[in-house]
């Protein structure tokens, strides 16, 4: 068993003593060899260096995009909402405002879009929703049960 009173530092090993003559191995220019830039004092870059040379990761272009608008939308499956209407019976009215007080959404969002997931749920009665955009599929099962989408974009 281990005690931390048995613990002790590991052995150090001691530095390389440099430029103590010719006897030591590493006097006069102190394993540096012959001039040249790393002869010198800083004389060392860094890992990207080239000796000048356009470096690699300046030659090779920039990919993809990261989009500010995606950070702020939300994608809503229509089964959340169904599982919201299961909840609660007045549940009618779909929009941001809802489904943040519900926590379906995080509070900084600005957008929503609802789809219907494979194998999702389908909505048991109708709602009205309003400000919140919706795919194809998501607008044909709102109808189907009677419901209304106002003011939504096409998405």
């Amino acid at each position: 068993m281990m005690r931390l009173n048995t613990l002790s530092a590991p052995p150090r090993q001691n530095r390389k003593r440099v430029g103590r003559g010719i006897g030591s191995g590493l006097g006069k220019t102190c394993g540096r060899g012959h001039k040249g830039q790393r002869a010198r004092s800083g004389g060392r870059r860094d890992g990207n260096f080239e000796g000048g040379q356009m470096p690699l990761h300046r030659r090779v272009p920039k990919r993809g995009f990261n989009s500010r608008m995606e950070r702020q939308t939300a994608n809503v499956r229509l089964s959340d909402i169904a599982r919201l209407q299961n909840k609660d019976e007045s549940f009618t009215d779909v929009t941001i405002k809802v489904l943040k007080q519900h926590g379906v959404v995080n509070k900084s969002i600005k957008r929503v879009r609802l789809f219907v997931a494979p194998g999702g749920v389908e909505l048991s009665r109708a709602v009205t929703v309003a400000g919140i955009m919706a795919s194809k599929s998501a607008q044909a099962q709102i109808e189907k049960t009677g419901g209304i989408i106002a003011a939504a974009d096409k998405s």
